[in-house]
């Protein structure tokens, strides 16, 4: 009898990583559409605006931080290949081969920092606050949008404080401006295309978790995988 229930949650465990594993390739899959189509990274006068965060906070509430951390560490990923593949003024603090022409091995590690750890921990942040708020029994319609703003803005106040506090001079100097004048640039992203982003988050994460929490491959059992 224990042989045989040891058995039963080893094939249900089985289920759940198979489940948990469709989950993330499908949710790569369409980061990987986003940056194919070029609006997964849009270029704007001082920096890129992006959706390619709305599949990390999605999959980080369905799937897990861990799952988020993945996806996160795919966004980085297509943000370095964008900053090295069609490169602008900025793309020394998102690819390390640019990095390495103004900083050496040293600008290529804020690099790399900047465009992959910080997009890691929009995934991380995103689902332990899912985690966080539903164990306090938040409802769903508040939850959601609350994620979907924190997901937003730690990518927007993580990569631009990254940039001032790491990379100020550079930043003055490729916007060909004062160093008083790289906290005003850095806090206008913020307060432009960051907030605007964050807008945009908190709506289409919260349309579309309500819908996919419902899926089996993505819902609850999918989701315990953390």
């Amino acid at each position: 009898m224990a042989e045989r229930q040891q058995e039963v949650i080893i094939v249900k465990n089985r289920k759940r990583d198979t489940r948990w594993t469709v989950g993330v390739a499908m949710f790569v899959a369409l980061q990987l559409v986003l940056q194919l189509t070029g609006i997964g990274l849009i270029p704007l006068p001082l920096i890129n605006a992006t959706t390619l965060h709305i599949p990390v906070i999605v999959g980080a509430i369905l799937l897990g931080p861990l799952a988020g951390a993945l996806l996160g560490g795919v966004f980085g990923l297509c943000s370095m290949w964008t900053a090295t593949m069609a490169p602008t003024a900025l793309s020394f603090a998102f690819s390390p081969v640019w990095a390495m022409e103004t900083g050496g091995a040293a600008g290529a590690v804020k690099a790399v920092w900047i465009a992959l750890g910080c997009r890691i921990l929009i995934g991380v942040v995103s689902g332990w606050l899912w985690i966080g708020l539903k164990k306090l029994r938040v409802n769903d319609f508040a939850a959601l949008p609350v994620v979907g703003v924190a997901g937003a803005l730690t990518n927007t106040v993580l990569v631009m404080g990254s940039i001032f506090f790491l990379l100020a001079p550079e930043f003055a100097a490729a916007k060909n401006v004062g160093m008083e004048m790289v906290l005003g640039l850095v806090m206008g992203v913020v307060t432009t295309s960051g907030v605007a982003e964050a807008i945009a988050a908190a709506v289409l994460v919260t349309a579309v978790c309500k819908a996919l929490l419902h899926v089996p491959v993505l819902g609850p059992r999918a989701r315990a995988k953390a």
